[in-house]
């Protein structure tokens, strides 16, 4: 016994340390962690609600914007005409699923914009325009807007971010679409699509979008992008144009040349004056293919194709020049002929 009872045994209190000290916050941020985890992977119900019942779906934002043909004749058409200033407009179309945005047609927006900002959105117009839109056959929603940026490349600036957070405060998967008219050639349209990043869910670690899906198909963000605040204040969504048969026929017909175009003959003056010019090339280039074969005598295959390369081959051009001086000759000389006998 010797004065301790059981259950009354006292033991010395240990001191604290710093080392003890660094453990125990070390431990409680482990703890926070585990517990913001398991708060991510619960279901939309509670702890209660769907345990048994299966995996809980996950939020995913691997997207595709599906984007016609008109809508991107529209927009580039819009856009080159406001250089240099930027312009506005809406995007109609619909969401397909969680996976898919669909964008068949858009349509101006009066804003003024200058040449690093535009105006923002006038409700009154939106409105009356889509109501008008219905009664044309144009039954669909509003997906998005977007505007140009005419020379320095697809990014969002704090006042395009300002009106694209007002988008998704009336849809949260509205996108904002920006494309750059000045740098888009044939062949190629620089333009991109956007959304805003949550800062809230930033914060708790999540991932705006799962980027795993679309690792090979999201464009390569520019250094400018970047220092705007792409993948920090918002991401880049996935751009792609679908084509039915009638637009397939339709742009394969945009281009193609009637046969009446054979029987029109350019002016008379205006033909001399290129002929005349395309003289000159030839008799300039025959001189030059001379000096070149001069130059060539005496000389092996290989010592030649070394002292040509990076030149301009007169041979291949004179052929050229000659070709199309004659065929323009004919079909000039054959549609005045038959242009005297029908007309």
């Amino acid at each position: 016994r010797h004065g301790r009872e059981r259950g009354n045994i006292q033991r010395p209190k240990t001191p604290l340390t710093s080392s003890s000290i660094n453990q125990q916050r070390k431990n409680s941020k482990t703890i926070m962690e585990r517990l913001q985890q398991l708060m991510r992977g619960m279901p939309p119900g509670g702890m209660g609600g769907g345990m048994g019942g299966g995996d809980s779906p996950t939020p995913d934002c691997a997207e595709k914007v599906h984007v016609s043909s008109l809508a991107l004749l529209k927009m580039l058409k819009h856009g080159r005409a406001g250089v240099p200033m930027e312009v506005m407009g809406l995007m109609l179309g619909q969401f397909v699923d969680d996976y898919t945005i669909h964008c068949v047609d858009v349509f101006a927006m009066p804003q003024s914009g200058t040449s690093v900002s535009v105006e923002s959105v006038d409700p009154v117009f939106q409105t009356e325009m889509v109501d008008m839109l219905k009664q044309t056959g144009r039954p669909e929603m509003v997906v998005g807007w977007y505007h140009s940026h005419p020379g320095f490349g697809c990014w969002l600036s704090s006042t395009d971010i300002n009106t694209q957070s007002s988008f998704e405060a009336l849809n949260p998967r509205a996108v904002a679409l920006v494309v750059d008219p000045i740098q888009s050639v044939k062949g190629k349209v620089v333009i991109d699509c956007f959304r805003l990043i949550n800062p809230q869910l930033m914060m708790l670690g999540q991932e705006p979008r799962q980027s795993t899906s679309n690792v090979g198909h999201l464009q390569k963000p520019s250094i400018q992008a970047l220092i705007h605040g792409l993948n920090r204040h918002y991401y880049s969504i996935v751009i792609d144009y679908r084509k039915n048969e009638l637009e397939e026929q339709m742009l394969h017909n945009l281009h193609k040349r009637n046969w009446t175009t054979g029987l029109s003959v350019t002016k008379f003056e205006d033909f001399a004056a290129s002929t005349e010019a395309i003289l000159d090339q030839m008799l300039k280039l025959t001189s030059t293919y001379n000096e070149r074969v001069q130059q060539e005598e005496g000389k092996t295959l290989e010592e030649i194709e070394v002292e040509n390369v990076g030149k301009v081959d007169p041979k291949r051009h004179l052929e050229a020049k000659v070709a199309d001086l004659m065929s323009e000759n004919i079909i000039q000389c054959l549609g005045t002929m038959l242009d005297t006998v029908v007309f």
